[in-house]
């Protein structure tokens, strides 16, 4: 199967998979485009910003570190154009400091909305929303 013929929807559902809940950094060259542009996501360090491969591999590394068991469950997914729309829920164990929080060892989850723009069989940006303030009251709960 060429990179044209690569099903969009499936093709995220890997990437979330392999990237985000693996953690597989050689992945990223498998899923990502060699430019990707975070277009909307507020309370994220690299909204806004344009990163190449090796950037992308950082950001998810940098990611990943307090939270090294995450896992993205896919809910619902729609193709839409040059768009994969899908719905997850998030969770990991806090094991390593966050900026104002020092590892706690807590179980926290979240959800959210991400719009995956796919061009040639990678993906090459994304919209994103979540629950971020969810995130951080778990954080300050005792």
């Amino acid at each position: 199967m060429t990179t044209s013929q690569i099903d969009p929807v499936a093709h995220v559902a890997g990437f979330l998979r392999e990237v985000w809940s693996a953690g597989n950094l050689e992945a990223v060259r498998k899923y990502v485009a060699e430019r990707y542009t975070i277009h909307h996501d507020p309370g994220d360090p690299w909204n806004g910003k344009v990163l190449d491969r090796k950037g992308f591999a950082e950001r998810v590394r940098l990611s990943r570190a307090p939270f090294p068991d995450q896992r993205f469950t896919l809910q619902e997914s729609f193709l839409a154009a040059n768009a994969v729309v899908i719905t997850w829920l998030w969770a990991g164990t806090h094991l390593a400091d966050l900026p104002g929080f020092a590892a706690s060892g807590k179980s926290i989850s979240t959800s959210g909305i991400t719009i995956y723009y796919v061009a040639d069989g990678l993906i090459t940006g994304h919209w994103q929303i979540t629950d971020r303030l969810g995130v951080l009251l778990q954080l300050r709960q005792p």
